[in-house]
């Protein structure tokens, strides 16, 4: 089925195995190795779509005979795991009996220009991968998050982005101070003043600082923001969660600089 090289892994002191295990289990891992794991085949999909090749394919071996070929011939080495391998190293309740290895790409600097969300110390894998879907699919271009957010390349993370990643260009581990080379006005989710969302006159492109989802922005954001803004909760509930709030703004701001 391929010309790529074909390994057949079964040991779970085999090197490989055990960097992989690292990758999937460990949300930092991918920093220390500067690679990903991609489980499952709608990320490697999205990661393919974007023109994105794996170094490494990875198959269970009962998925083995039945991948498609498109699967195996992208990657330059092929990896066949045990099945009880691979659900030993697989993260998931229901293991998906493939994945892909990419490198991490290779850090950018921030774009000063570019429509932005900075997360201010995010720190919920499904928050935060929900975050960049909404930034993805809005216009925004890139992510800035500062030291305390959630890892933005770790598993859960990238689960929860669906493919968003692939399509942003993301910045992690900033200081607050770092977001003055932005040349777009800051806007700031609050929850007890400000603007209505609705009712206001909003700057594109610009930059939406999410923040903490137990203690909102911090004080030296909110003095830096250019506007507040706070959305009208006509039921009565007294905040959103974060990445509902996300949606809401970036879609108001995204769709207004049409």
């Amino acid at each position: 089925m391929s010309s790529v090289p074909v390994t057949l892994v079964q040991s779970r002191d085999n090197a490989f195995a055990k960097d992989l295990r690292r990758l999937a289990q460990d949300s930092t891992a991918y920093r220390k190795q500067g690679r990903l794991w991609l489980e499952g085949d709608h990320l490697c999909r999205a990661a393919l779509a974007r023109g994105l090749r794996p170094a490494v394919a990875v198959f269970s071996e009962s998925f083995w005979p039945l991948v498609p070929t498109e699967w195996a011939q992208c990657a330059t080495k092929i990896i066949v795991l045990s099945d009880a391998l691979f659900a030993d190293i697989s993260a998931l309740e229901s293991p998906a009996a493939m994945g892909y290895v990419l490198e991490l790409p290779a850090p950018q600097p921030p774009d000063p220009q570019m429509a932005s969300v900075v997360l201010d110390r995010v720190q919920d894998a499904g928050n935060v991968g929900s975050i960049l879907r909404s930034a993805a699919a809005f216009g925004f271009g890139q992510v800035l998050a500062l030291k305390g957010s959630a890892a933005l390349w770790s598993p859960k993370v990238l689960r929860a982005g669906m493919g968003a990643h692939f399509g942003l260009r993301l910045h992690e581990g900033l200081a607050v101070e770092d977001l003055q080379a932005l040349r777009v006005p800051l806007l700031v989710t609050h929850v007890h003043g400000g603007d209505y969302l609705h009712q206001a006159a909003l700057p594109w492109p610009c930059a939406w600082v999410l923040g903490h989802e137990g203690q909102g922005v911090s004080d030296a954001l909110l003095a830096r923001a250019q506007q507040r803004i706070r959305i009208a909760q006509p039921g009565g509930e007294e905040s959103l969660n974060v990445a509902a709030a996300a949606a809401i703004c970036l879609h108001a701001s995204g769709v207004g600089s049409y």
